[in-house]
């Protein structure tokens, strides 16, 4: 068993890392010392090496949960589901870059038309635009 500090250095996060998950519910201490201390078996390095991989392809804390879900079950899930839940993913990522392409185009446009001067920002071709777009919102 190890202590949240020992868990911590063999998983390579911190032991603030290790309590967010835990109030978060991706993990839970397998036991606790007589002395209080959470205690954690080496299958929670595996568990938490399987959430930093999750995150770091882009699945937020709930979706990790869910993932963890399926991966405590995975005998009595098919792969069909779990594909389906990452293509599920890929369609809100792909939202996303449309929104995020939308939103670059307009900054360019509200970019290429300030003539980017030394001059006061009285008339301010960006202020403008933007306190125009606010007024008919």
């Amino acid at each position: 068993m190890l202590k949240i500090g020992e868990l911590a250095i063999q998983a390579k996060v911190s032991r603030d890392t290790l309590r967010f998950y835990e109030k978060h519910g991706l993990i839970k201490p397998s036991n606790r010392s007589d002395a209080g201390y959470r205690l954690y078996s080496d299958s929670d390095i595996h568990r938490i090496s399987f959430i930093l991989s999750a995150k770091e392809v882009g699945f937020t804390l709930n979706e990790i949960h869910q993932l963890l879900e399926l991966e405590v079950t995975k005998g009595q899930k098919s792969c069909e589901e779990v594909k389906q839940f990452v293509d599920a993913k890929i369609t809100i990522v792909n939202q996303r870059l449309t929104e995020i392409k939308r939103i670059k185009k307009s900054l360019q446009t509200l970019s290429n038309a300030c003539c980017g001067g030394d001059e006061p920002a009285t008339h301010c071709t960006i202020l403008e635009a933007l306190g125009d777009q606010a007024s008919r919102d």
